[in-house]
């Protein structure tokens, strides 16, 4: 399961749970008696960014460029169950994840929301959608999955290392994809260009990890998927098949580069009332492509009535 590691480049050492509050950064207990750490910041229309990863925490995104889209909307900003300084849990299952979205909706004492969800965070906010679509304003998915490793991603994924290590590809049967990047990715690291798979430029890597560790951080969530895949079926499942039910409006950012989760993704996804922004960039949109990314979000809340 190495090919993992692609969608948790940014998880570092673990660190101890801080129940610290600073400015606008607060806490809240979920139903189960998990601590949920949020953010609110700006003003205008509601809207619950979904972390990627899984388990990457919010301040990355935020400092990064996130924080733009505060001039012309409320963003609120959480750390999931066992990720960022939000609480560790015994359950990580999917539909937990869900409800502590609807749960920090009902604390905020919100009707409809809005959710921005990056990279793995897509498969939780389209099942918030799923199951909650009378609280979804609109779905804004950045740079998503909606089927972790699925084997045309891992495809794609293995002939852009082979031309960046400069060998020929070669037909590799489906049981063997995983264990074939797998390989091609320890070449990458040997060579320093792992960080390819998510952005042409090194100091995008520099600057995320700059952020990350100035943030204390728990990854139990990300750990959990990632070690028990058996577990938690639910994550590997595609959910792209459930897009043709959902019935809101729906924005769909994808990078032409973008070779973590495939540059052909998108083309799954089915949902009813969809619009696709592609953007000259790799998995980082929100950064390196800020002003764009940000045009494309604020041209479609402004849309949605």
């Amino acid at each position: 399961m190495k090919a993992i590691q692609l969608f948790i480049f940014f998880l570092l050492s673990a660190t101890s749970f801080s129940a610290q509050k600073a400015g606008n950064e607060h806490f809240f207990e979920t139903s189960d008696h998990v601590k949920i750490k949020y953010k609110v910041s700006g003003k205008g229309e509601a809207c619950i960014y979904v972390p990627g990863g899984p388990g990457q925490g919010y301040p990355s995104f935020e400092l990064l460029g996130g924080n733009s889209l505060e001039k012309n909307m409320q963003m609120i900003y959480m750390d999931q169950r066992g990720s960022g300084e939000s609480g560790k849990s015994d359950n990580y299952h999917l539909e937990a994840m869900v409800q502590d979205i609807e749960e920090l909706r009902q604390h905020l004492k919100l009707d409809k929301v809005f959710l921005l969800a990056h990279s793995f965070g897509g498969i939780i906010a389209v099942n918030y959608a799923k199951k909650y679509p009378q609280h979804t304003k609109g779905l804004i998915l950045a740079n998503i999955t909606l089927h972790f490793l699925n084997n045309e991603t891992l495809k794609e994924q293995i002939e852009y290392g082979n031309s960046l290590l400069g060998q020929p590809s070669k037909a590799v049967p489906k049981d063997s994809l995983s264990s074939e990047l797998s390989k091609i990715s320890a070449a990458m690291r040997k060579k320093r260009i792992g960080y390819k798979f998510l952005t042409e430029d090194i100091e995008t890597i520099k600057q995320t990890d700059k952020i990350d560790s100035l943030h204390p951080r728990i990854i139990d969530f990300g750990m959990a998927v990632i070690s028990k895949p058996k577990e938690f079926p639910e994550y590997y499942a595609d959910h792209a098949l459930i897009t043709k039910d959902i019935h809101v409006p729906v924005l769909v950012i994808t990078g032409k580069k973008d070779k973590a989760v495939g540059t052909q993704h998108y083309k799954t996804f089915q949902f009813p009332k969809q619009k696709v922004a592609i953007i000259n960039g790799g998995h980082l949109l929100y950064y390196e492509k800020n002003r764009e990314f940000v045009d494309a979000v604020e041209r479609f809340v402004k849309k949605v009535k």
